[in-house]
């Protein structure tokens, strides 16, 4: 063991001072509440992050292909999709589902009440999960296997059944307006979701997609388009790429090609929303360190100054001033793991409180979420740490050059 190590040691929490116990204390304090702060930073904007994102997709899917002749409404020009089809995009790496989907728009009416919302068909092949874990009435249903039969059941949001005062077992008639004539098809709720984002709640009604095929007269193979999810998010593009490459030369029988566009692309306003949350993470780690930094600096200056007695003596003894500076570091060291430790017991503590018991919450209506969203990342988590110490510790070198400025004659006699 080297000299400065093992004198860094024995001076570590051995400080007689009035002044410089506290300053190392409320030093360590600093560290602790800063790396606290940029875990729950993180882990906060990150869940932030994958719930809004997560239920955008629910929407969506990662993928979307639909008619390029297409326009940007609901009323999707229909393309055949065949099982050929479907089986070549999921032999696309990365790709983990297909399904097919369409879309009508439509107006729901009860005696009272009208509403403007989005029918959404969907196949046997379409993934219920999320669904599933946001139902709070009724359960979902299954759309019929006999294309000429289609199931008249649906799922609707909280937000319609409290607007138009539907419940479970309800029956309601949707109207489509098509070149000045009116269409009317009655259905039943089987389900009730919330998602709690507003803006698609208030949107879509899930049905079986054989109604929306008779409603436009379509074949069997033909829908809206098709949707895929993909096994990796942070692939999307890479993904897009290759399917985009595995149907560009697709011709339709009307001689209409196929276009890939994915969620991203598809809602520019959301993601750009969602970047610009890393600006403010950067901006709270970027703050916590100048705060950590500064609190340490103060605690080093403190701690040299009542130890100037020991440097004159080291000095006087022969030892180098970038000897002595390693003390004082290895010192400094011991105080930002100190730190660290609290810090992330802090910090982790109330991340996996939160995770497990959701227990502060949050207005929906603002946030789309009815609680403070945490994500446990533990590459994100050891990077704070490394990085604090590391940055903590190179702040503290220039002030270290104090040591170089005293005199041994002069600080032995130093009261």
């Amino acid at each position: 063991m080297s000299y400065q190590l093992f004198i860094a040691q024995r001076i570590r929490g051995k400080s007689n001072a009035t002044i410089a116990k506290p300053a190392i204390r409320i030093a360590t304090l600093g560290i602790a509440i800063g790396v606290a702060v940029m875990l729950l930073s993180v882990s906060i904007v990150l869940g932030f992050k994958s719930e809004i994102r997560s239920k955008v997709i629910a929407f969506g899917s990662h993928i979307q292909i639909t008619n390029f002749d297409t326009n940007n409404t609901y009323e999707l020009k229909p393309i055949h999709v065949t099982d050929s089809l479907l089986s070549e995009l999921k032999s696309i790496e990365g790709v983990a589902h297909t399904q097919r989907f369409a879309t009508k728009p439509a107006i729901l009416k009860t005696q009272t009440e009208v509403q403007g919302i989005v029918l959404k068909g969907v196949d046997q092949d379409f993934d219920w999960q999320f669904y599933k874990k946001n139902i709070v009435e009724g359960e979902i249903f299954y759309p019929s296997s006999n294309s000429q039969q289609p199931s008249k059941e649906v799922v609707i949001s909280l937000y319609i059944s409290r607007l138009l005062n539907l419940h479970v077992g309800d029956s309601f008639f949707t109207y489509f307006i098509e070149n000045e004539s009116v269409r009317a098809r009655k259905f039943i709720v089987k389900g009730i979701y919330c998602t709690n984002f507003e803006d698609y709640d208030k949107m879509f009604v899930l049905a079986d997609l054989g109604q929306i095929r008779q409603l436009n007269t379509w074949q069997e193979t033909q829908c809206s388009g098709i949707e895929i999810l993909v096994d990796d998010y942070k692939k999307l593009e890479e993904i897009s790429d290759r399917v985009y490459y595995k149907v560009a030369n697709t011709i339709q029988e009307d001689g209409s090609s196929l276009r890939p566009q994915t969620i991203e692309e598809q809602n520019p306003q959301i993601f750009s929303w969602l970047s610009m949350l890393d600006i403010n993470v950067w901006i709270i780690l970027v703050l916590m360190l100048i705060v950590a930094g500064f609190n340490m600096i103060s605690g080093l200056l403190i701690l040299i100054i009542e130890r100037t007695n020991m440097i004159g003596i080291l000095k006087s003894m022969g030892a180098k001033n970038s000897g002595i500076r390693q003390i004082f570091l290895y010192h400094s060291a011991f105080l930002i793991l100190k730190g660290l430790f609290w810090g992330n017991v802090i910090g982790l503590g109330l991340i996996f409180l939160q995770y497990y018991t959701h227990i502060l919450p949050l207005d929906a209506s603002m946030y789309y979420i009815s609680y403070v969203p945490v994500l446990i990342s533990w590459p994100f988590f050891v990077t704070i740490n490394i990085g604090t110490f590391i940055i903590s510790t190179l702040i503290l070198v220039v002030p270290s050059q104090l040591i170089t400025k005293i005199s041994p004659a002069k600080s032995i006699r130093f009261e």
